[in-house]
């Protein structure tokens, strides 16, 4: 058993893999022992993903909030509290709050052979999130 005492700091999402204001917590990062990496992420009103995907997929379990979820080329799916989100592996979608909620949700994905956990695509336009 390892235990990880609390005092990792709250970084602020990356401009290239977000729009709008997100904090993210990480729990788990992959290693020797497991390939598993794990965040908690917080999402202002507004905020979301840019478009990605993960060559093992991802689970998403919101923690607090209100929120969106969508993959290409599918509707928009409205995410509470106790949900619980599989994407496919390879499957390209984003995340994020609603424009007049904040959103936060655990995280949790694979590394590939190659350490590989996410590919960032292109950043979700106003027009195409509003239309959720």
């Amino acid at each position: 058993m390892r235990f990880i005492p609390s005092g990792g700091s709250t970084a602020a999402g990356p401009e290239d893999w977000f729009t709008g204001t997100v904090y993210i917590d990480g729990v788990r990062t992959p290693d020797e022992q497991s390939a598993i990496g794990c965040a908690h992420v917080r999402f202002a009103p507004g905020a979301r993903t840019a478009w990605h995907r993960h060559p093992k997929g991802q689970t998403l379990y919101v923690t607090d909030g209100v929120g969106y979820v969508a993959r290409r080329g599918g509707p928009v799916q409205e995410i509470r509290p106790g949900d619980v989100v599989v994407i496919e592996p390879g499957e390209e979608h984003w995340h994020g709050a609603t424009p007049d909620r904040f959103m936060a949700h655990v995280a949790m994905q694979e590394a590939d052979e190659h350490g590989q956990v996410v590919t960032w695509l292109e950043h979700v336009p106003d027009e195409e999130y509003r239309g959720a």
